[in-house]
């Protein structure tokens, strides 16, 4: 079995996937932060805190629109 075959092992934990998505979600991230975090994030925990934050900040968007309105 070579190098390509054998599966990554990812060694972020899911506090670190968080903490990633939402500099992602800020837009600011240094070339180095990124590849490091390519290499040792797990996909499935990116994709788990991407949805979770998106919804969160709808939730809030909604929430600040609702009381902008509501007065």
């Amino acid at each position: 079995m070579d190098d390509m075959d054998k599966p990554t092992q990812r060694k972020a934990s899911f506090g670190a996937t968080v903490k990633a998505v939402l500099w992602s979600f800020f837009g600011v991230r240094k070339k180095s932060d990124y590849e490091r975090d390519a290499q040792q994030l797990n996909p499935v925990h990116v994709i788990i805190a991407g949805i979770i934050a998106a919804i969160i900040f709808v939730v809030t968007l909604l929430l600040i629109v609702k009381s902008v309105v509501a007065q």
